[in-house]
Parts: structure tokens; C-alpha cells; sequence
């Protein structure tokens, strides 16, 4: 079920983040230049924008995401669900070649500033999607993101990502504004075991009771929910979640 983006596709989206990544130290090293130049003792320009210009190049400016469905929007997320990521990406526990290779030899400290950079950043959200599967299963996936499946033992997704689905501080993820293929690559990587959390990895044990049409129907509902009005996260503690996840201070 876990969605996977094609080698070409990989080798671009590494290109990018390569050349921009060059940039920014081409464009430092020429501004050292010039300032030394004209004033000694002048450093050349260190600002988050320009450190960020790589994570820029595929997830937007301001985070916002992009029209590939495989860059997510940063932008207003949680900033320690941000640095949990960059974590996971660093430690191996996500996988994808670009981001691995770019935060392999950050610091905390380092990431800690781009998380908090992201999550301060309010710019609009897409247009939803539209419906694109029959009536039966946008219903079954509205259910599942509302209600949860008892059956299953699947809570419902706004137990601890919220009723206006913008997640909750410190560490949980809103879920709107992201793309249908995106929410169900993740789902598939958590169910797969090729997307780790620390331990207890409350997504994981979720998404291993969800079946291929589960997934599917609700990464469609979602991609379809337009985000609310002030869409920030819940504050600390405003919700009590019904799984403990390693991840989520409890």
C-alpha cells in the first residue's frame, strides 16, 4: 500500500536540494567577498531564511508545501513534531535519501532552529481536493478520521489530532492541507514498519489494523477538508489522547 516515489523522481528532488544546499555556501562565500572588500569586518549574512533555503526547494518558502504530493507543508506544524522529524530523518527511523542526507550531521541545537523557524510560519492553505472516490468510501474514511473503528480498535484521528484535525502542542501534526498520496504513503510506511517513532509507537500499532481500503479512504477524505479558520494547534494538554506515543510528552 505504501506509496513510493520513482528513482528519477528521488534523483531530482536530491539534485535540488544539492544545488540549493551549494547555493546558499556559494552565495555566503560571495558575500564574505564582497563585505570583506568593502568593510573587514563585516560577516557575510546568516539568516534562518538562508539556511533553510534547502528545506525551501521542496517544501515551499514559508513551509507551505508544494503541488508534488510527496512534500508535505511544514509550515504551522508543532515545532517539537518538526524536530522529532528531522530526528527520525537523522537516526535513520524515516527514510528518504534527500533529508537524510541533508540533517545527517546537524545538531539538535541546529534543528531545533529550523523546527521553530517552520513552525512559526502562517501562510494560506491549498484548496482542498476534491472527492475522488464513490460516495461509500469517502463516508468509510469520514468515519474512521471522526468516530474510529471499535472493531478495529482504531481510534478516531481527531482523538489526538483534533476536531479541527490542526493537531495538538507540544508534538502532535495537524493533518490538514496535506496531499492524498502523502497521507497514504505514511500510513503505509507506519503499517509496513519502514517509518519508525520512538517507543511506544502508537502510529505504527494504528496503522497495522487499517486495511489497503482503510488507508485509502482516509487519505481521500482528509486531502478534502478544508482547514478552519484559525487553524493552529490545540494547546498542551487540551486533549487526552487515547494511545501514549513516544513521541508526545505524556
Amino acid at each position: 500500500m505504501e506509496q513510493s516515489v520513482s528513482s528519477r523522481r528521488i534523483y531530482r528532488s536530491m539534485l535540488a536540494v544539492l544545488l540549493i544546499a551549494g547555493g546558499v555556501g556559494v552565495m555566503s562565500q560571495s558575500n564574505a567577498a564582497d563585505s570583506q572588500s568593502s568593510s573587514p569586518n563585516s560577516p557575510a549574512p546568516d539568516t534562518m531564511q538562508a539556511r533553510v533555503a534547502a528545506c525551501a526547494a521542496c517544501h515551499g518558502a514559508q513551509g507551505q508545501g508544494t503541488d508534488n504530493d510527496y512534500f508535505p507543508r511544514l509550515a504551522g506544524k508543532p515545532a517539537d513534531y518538526l524536530f522529532n522529524q528531522l530526528q527520525n530523518f537523522r537516526e535513520g527511523r524515516r527514510r528518504y535519501p534527500p533529508m537524510n542526507y541533508l540533517v545527517t550531521y546537524l545538531s539538535d541545537d541546529y534543528l531545533h532552529q529550523i523546527a521553530t523557524y517552520f513552525s512559526q510560519m502562517r501562510p494560506p492553505y491549498p484548496t482542498p481536493a476534491a472527492a475522488t472516490l464513490p460516495d461509500s468510501q469517502m463516508a468509510r474514511g469520514r468515519d474512521i478520521v471522526l468516530k474510529g473503528d471499535t472493531s478495529k480498535n482504531v481510534p478516531a484521528c481527531i482523538a489526538c489530532h483534533g476536531n479541527g484535525l490542526t493537531g495538538m502542542q507540544p508534538a502532535i501534526p495537524g493533518l490538514v492541507g496535506l496531499h492524498r498520496d502523502y497521507i497514504s504513503a505514511q500510513l503505509g510506511a507506519w503499517r509496513s514498519g519502514t517509518r519508525h517513532a520512538l517507543a511506544p509507537d502508537c502510529m505504527h500499532a494504528i496503522a497495522t489494523r487499517l486495511d489497503d481500503a482503510d488507508i485509502g479512504a482516509v487519505a481521500a477524505w482528509l486531502s478534502t477538508q478544508p482547514a478552519p479558520q484559525n487553524p493552529v494547534p490545540a494547546p498542551a494538554g487540551s486533549m487526552k489522547t487515547p494511545l501514549a506515543c513516544g513521541s508526545e510528552p505524556q
